[in-house]
């Protein structure tokens, strides 16, 4: 079994109506950090996902979970 953060930024962004770019602006990253991150192709810092719990209101467990593969 292979063992990954799961995520659920993508659906949080779209929900809030929000682009990839204003959301990269509001957590000072590339808009190519935030697509990976939605990928799932990168796992944030820990200070990177504790900023996106805060520009969304909600705890880190809330958009990030282990989740894992066979």
């Amino acid at each position: 079994m292979r063992e990954y953060i799961a995520n659920e930024v993508y659906e949080l962004r779209s929900k809030k109506g929000v682009t990839q770019e204003e959301f990269a602006q509001a957590i000072f990253v590339s808009r190519q950090t935030v697509i990976a991150i939605e990928k799932g192709k990168y796992t944030p810092s820990v200070h990177l996902a504790l900023t996106i719990a805060l520009y969304f209101k909600l705890p880190v467990e809330k958009i990030f979970s282990i989740a894992y593969e066979k």
